[in-house]
């Protein structure tokens, strides 16, 4: 009986020994299944740029890594080439996520997200905006990291996909020029903002539904179900709005100025995103502690501190705490700041350190300086995480001293600093008494955008003019300041004493910004859009009892060609008509 009924399921198949048709989805899908064509976009979000690690910043004169197998070290060490380094997986990640955009375009209109015609509608508008900023934003990184002077002289950017490509296309077409791609990037990012809201929030009466809907009769419900925060942490329009100000600035900078971007069009940009919180009367009063224990906080999904434009959803580990704590805390240390980012914070009173003024001690480096300092960098006989770290040097080195300047190959420091910011002290790498908390990585926050706006500004009208907008970068910096505490007691003289100077408050702008934004993968591409010093050789201190020594720990050897990124190799000599930036 058991062999008739085994039988007869056999025969019950159309046929058991022909595969069957495998269960994968083709584009086509994304036309009756809107939770599919939602995925398709969300591959896009997969895919962005976006690190809680500061990767980059050991590859600049703001800090050094102790893992000397790390890809930024050597490339900064001279082994940057097409072939080697971190250039290939941006290039493709980018255009991966642009790929997925523009197979969610193409399908879009095609796709019923809802039976009421009005919510349609509405959901239409909000994912076309979504996968509109999202592809601004792959074009502002593929311009960041492969922008260039070609081998012909001239400034390219990347390829223009809005079309998705098959197995058939001709890949073999010549990059874009810059400004072709910038103005693409723009174009994208004006619909986007055109289509989204500034934040995902629920709006409380029918009198706010925007007129373009009120008119069609959608009320207060439906255009929150549509634009409510349960959309939270996906593409709006502030976010869009912040990435074309970062564009704007990189076009107007010393490295791409022949984009024509001029830096009054890049300020009003930045002013765009500002403005929607009162100019500098908005910035954000404990933004530059954002990532403090007390300031981070444990934010629920749908808000955010008010320093943030973007961030991700967050997750419990303790990851950044177990690369970079020192090793008597559990941690590899990776991270090390250098004496040159140290030495780059002002004194209390807001002179720089090399100014006589700022009254500066050899023998107390630490003391009467910038805030900021303590909050972002561990010096020796600061605390962290509730333990004093010694990171003098010790001879003989014994379990208590691992925290010693190269106390211990591949976990102490080589500066004698360690990194404190991003990193939350409530947590426990110790794998025998592990804590993990949430961290929240930053993908834009306004800080930013103000210095932005301050550099910009300055360029355009001077230091104290603010073209079309209430603020000035005079007063931008002022505030920035003020809120770390700079210059209380005196007014911050040193600022008064050069807000005339154009040269001057650049110097001090891209000097705010470096501190600002330090260990946030910024520093490496502002150094080259300036066209600085990559060379400065990083620094540390060695401290013996009470006797501070400036060393030097690690040198730079840059090209000159590399204040431009290579086209991966690969594509170059794959593809004959993709002209490779000069010197690569």
């Amino acid at each position: 009986m058991a062999a008739g009924v085994l039988m007869a399921g056999m025969a019950s198949c159309d046929d058991m020994f022909t595969p069957a048709i495998e269960n994968i989805k083709d584009a086509n899908t994304i036309e009756t299944e809107a939770n599919f064509a939602d995925q398709v976009l969300g591959n896009a979000y997969i895919l962005m740029p976006y690190s809680s690690s500061p990767y980059n910043d050991v590859a600049t004169d703001d800090a050094v890594s102790n893992d000397l197998t790390n890809t930024w070290l050597t490339m900064a060490g001279g082994a940057w080439t097409s072939q080697t380094g971190v250039s290939n997986d941006n290039w493709r990640d980018r255009y991966a996520s642009i790929q997925y955009i523009n197979i969610f375009l193409q399908k879009l209109d095609k796709v019923n997200f809802e039976s009421n015609e009005n919510l349609d509608i509405m959901f239409h508008d909000r994912l076309r905006g979504e996968a509109l900023g999202l592809r601004a934003l792959n074009m502002y990184y593929l311009l960041q990291n492969y922008g260039g002077y070609g081998t012909s002289g001239d400034l390219l950017g990347v390829h223009i996909f809005t079309d998705p490509f098959d197995a058939t296309q001709d890949m073999n077409v010549p990059r874009d020029g810059f400004r072709a791609c910038l103005d693409r990037l723009l174009e994208d990012a004006d619909e986007a903002i055109s289509l989204l809201p500034d934040t995902y929030v629920n709006i409380r009466t029918n009198n706010e539904v925007p007129q373009k809907y009120a008119a069609l009769g959608v009320d207060m419900a439906n255009y929150n179900r549509v634009f409510g925060p349960t959309t939270h942490m996906r593409m709006c329009g502030r976010i869009v709005a912040a990435v074309r100000a970062q564009a704007a600035l990189l076009a107007a900078s010393p490295a791409f100025a022949a984009s024509g971007m001029e830096w009054g069009q890049a300020a009003d940009y930045a002013a765009t995103v500002l403005d929607k919180i009162g100019g500098v009367a908005g910035l954000s009063a404990t933004g530059h502690l954002w990532y403090t224990k007390d300031e981070v906080g444990e934010p629920d999904a749908y808000t955010d501190h008010s320093e943030i434009i973007w961030r991700d959803g967050g997750g419990k580990n303790c990851d950044l705490e177990s690369d970079n704590f020192p090793p008597t805390l559990y941690g590899k240390g990776r991270v090390n700041p250098t004496q040159n980012l140290v030495d780059a914070f002002p004194a209390l009173n807001g002179y720089p350190i090399s100014d006589a003024r700022a009254e500066y001690n050899a023998n107390d480096p630490y003391t009467n300086r910038d805030p900021r300092l303590a909050a972002y960098i561990v010096t020796n006989g600061s605390t962290l995480a509730g333990s004093v770290v010694n990171s003098s040097v010790h001879q003989p080195v014994n379990d208590n001293d691992k925290d010693g300047l190269n106390a211990e190959s591949g976990r102490s420091t080589r500066t004698g600093y360690y990194m404190r910011k991003l990193m939350r002290e409530d947590v426990n790498p110790n794998p025998a008494n592990q804590v993990t908390m949430s961290h929240y990585t930053k993908r834009i926050r306004f800080t930013e955008i103000f210095l932005a706006y301050a550099e910009a500004a300055n360029e355009a009208w001077g230091p104290t003019q603010g073209g079309s907008h209430g603020y000035s970068a005079y007063d931008v910096i002022k505030a920035i300041r003020k809120r770390a505490g700079i210059g209380l007691d005196n007014g911050d003289a040193y600022l008064e004493s050069i807000k005339g100077d154009q040269a001057k408050m650049r110097e001090l702008i891209r000097n705010e910004r470096r501190l600002e934004l330090c260990f946030e993968n910024i520093r490496f591409w502002d150094l080259r859009r300036w066209k600085a010093d990559l060379n400065e050789t990083a620094r540390g201190m060695r401290i013996e009892g009470n006797t501070y020594t400036v060393i030097d720990v690690e040198k730079r050897n840059y090209g000159s060609h590399m204040v431009y990124g290579p086209i991966p190799y690969g594509d170059v000599i794959k593809f004959s008509n993709i002209e490779q930036n000069a010197g690569w």
